[in-house]
Order: structure tokens, then sequence, then C-alpha cells
């Protein structure tokens, strides 16, 4: 009984059979241990199972896929590896598929929108069951494979795609309650807004939370209240710096859309011997999304905090309803205030 060359092709069912000198048929039950139930016989059995170990056999899984109409492969596009918030989700994603036999696979858009239509396109190519996606565009027209393969919305949503079902964080009754102790806590007069990509629905969201929050507050929302850019950490910077130049001294308080502004904002502040305003609470920063190096810092900075591991566990769980053909509903879930003072 030789063992095959590592340089020669794949060995087969065909192989198995041949060597074994049975049909390929008995080949197969044996392999997917279903031996027992065609009452075929142990010498048999024992015979394919060490030909197949000796000649390294692994089963072809696309042939597998085509039998069973399942590749057991869930595509999962974000829009940001470094992002805390999709890279916890992620890993609690990947260990719940893995422990259910399911392969998670994690492409990359870094928002844009010719990145994310190449991931989509590559995940499609490897005949996955389900795709996961963070959507930068807001038109269903933008996505054509929509029709053509189940998916599910991480984060953000297409508004003229309800049928396509979404988990997502309640980010405006969130960032209301926030705001609106924040007035009231501090007794504040003013209160400007950092923002993100506006065209994305958790940037409205958050806009809309500040805005009544403002309201409820008692504050009547002044227009040069607002500024909007993107959510890297350069935007914080740059609108922090408008910011000074525009009223001459540092504002009561700011709010910021993401931690990637955050970072730009405090790197700004440092840069100009200004984070002292933070520890002397002259100046008040809050933040959507939490990080623990919040909890280290001299200063207090108030956050918003994403239930990660839920988000996750609420979207395993109508990845499972997908997959079993089982009705499956938006989820929304609540995020949770951090303060630190």
């Amino acid at each position: 009984m030789n063992t095959k060359n590592n340089n020669q092709k794949r060995f087969t069912l065909n192989d198995i059979a041949e060597l074994s000198g049975v049909s390929k048929t008995t080949v197969s039950m044996v392999l997917n241990g279903r031996a027992d139930e065609f009452r075929i016989k142990e010498e048999t059995r024992q015979k394919i199972l060490q030909i197949a170990t000796n000649n390294r056999y692994r089963a072809n899984l696309y042939a597998k896929a085509l039998q069973s109409q399942r590749t057991n492969t869930i595509g999962l596009v974000i829009p940001d590896f470094s992002n805390f918030g999709f890279a916890q989700t992620s890993k609690t994603l990947e260990r719940l598929c893995r422990n259910h036999g399911l392969q998670l696979i994690i492409s990359c858009s870094d928002e844009e929108p010719h990145l994310e239509a190449k991931a989509i396109e590559s995940l499609l190519e490897r005949q996955i069951d389900l795709l996961i996606t963070t959507p930068i565009c807001q038109n269903q027209k933008d996505y054509p494979y929509l029709d053509s393969i189940p998916t599910i919305q991480l984060d953000r949503f297409i508004k003229d795609a309800p049928h396509i079902p979404y988990v997502i964080t309640d980010d405006q009754s969130a960032v209301e309650a926030l705001v609106s102790d924040m007035i009231c806590k501090y007794r504040l007069d003013e209160f400007y807004y950092f923002g993100g990509l506006l065209q994305l629905t958790p940037s409205e969201a958050r806009l809309q939370g500040f805005k009544c929050g403002l309201q409820q507050g008692g504050l009547t929302l002044q227009t040069d209240w607002i500024s909007h850019r993107d959510y890297h950490s350069e935007s914080g910077y740059l609108m922090m710096e408008q910011l000074l130049q525009r009223l001459g001294r540092l504002p009561q308080a700011i709010f910021v859309a993401s931690y990637g502004l955050l970072v730009g904002v405090l790197r700004f502040l440092n840069e100009r011997q200004l984070l002292d305003q933070l520890s002397n609470q002259t100046l008040h920063l809050a933040t959507f999304d939490d990080y623990e190096l919040l909890n280290c810092l001299p200063f207090k900075i108030i956050s918003i905090r994403q239930q990660h591991d839920q988000i996750a566990n609420e979207l395993f769980a109508s990845i499972l309803n997908v997959l079993e053909k089982k009705p499956v509903e938006n989820k929304t879930i609540a995020a949770e205030l951090c303060w630190r003072d």
C-alpha cells in the first residue's frame, strides 16, 4: 500500500475505491460515518479508513457543498479593522460560528464603495451561504446582490431595502440621554457636535439624538454648533482646530460621534497644551464608543458603550434563523452611558 507522492494529483474517492476494491459509493458511506447504517463490514470500514489516512485524503469541500447545497461559510464585510467595536463584534461572532461548525470570512471595505463591492464579489465567488455587511451606500441599487444571497446588515442599514434584516445599536436614545444629562449636570449654555459621514444611518441617529438631547436639556440649537467630516482622527483634529479659531476660546462642551474623532481632538488639545482644561472641567468632553483606555486618563471623558457581545449573539441568532429558513426580525440593542466623574 504505497502513499501517494505530494507532487502527484489530489487523492480522491476513486483512488480509495480502487485501492480497497470496493465501490466509490461504499467509500463515501464510510467516510461520511454511515457504515453502520448501510451494514458495511467492520473489516471493510477499517481498510477504507486506513487507506484514507495513509494517503492524507481530504474531502472535496466544493463537492460536499454541491451535495448539501451548503458551504457552511459566512461572509462579513466591515468598514474598519482598527475600529474596536467592529473588532470585538467580529471576534465574538467568529467564535460562535466556529463552535457551530461555520466558517466566518472577514473582509474590510475601508469605507470605500469600490473596495466594498470588490470584497462582496470575492465572498460571493467563495459560494458563501450568507452575507453580513455594514453598508457604505444608502441605496438598494448600489447592492445588486441583495436578491441573490441571504443578507444581514450590521450597525447600519439601507433605507430603501426594508426586507433586509439588521442588527444595530440604539444610537439616538443613548446620545439623547447623555447630552440632556450633561446639560443639567454641568449647567451648560452651549454644546458642540463633531460628526462623521452624515449619509450613514448611525450618523443620522447620533445627530438626531444630540438635537433631542439639547431640547430635553433646555438648550436651543445653534447652527454653528454642528460640524461634520468623516470618522477618521484627522477630521477630529481639524474640526477642533477650526472651532478654536472661530471662537477664540474653548467651548464648554463637545460631543464627538466616534472614538476616532476623539483621538483627533485629544491630539490637538495635547499639541496646544490644553489638556488641563479637561482636568479642571473648563471643557467637558463626551464620545460615542468606549475603550478601556478612557479609564486610565488623568481627566474624565464621558462615553457611550455599545454592547458588542450582545450584538454578536443577536447577529448569530439571526444567522441561524436565516440558514434554517426561519423569519428574521430587526434587532436594536440598547447602549450604556459611562460616567467617569
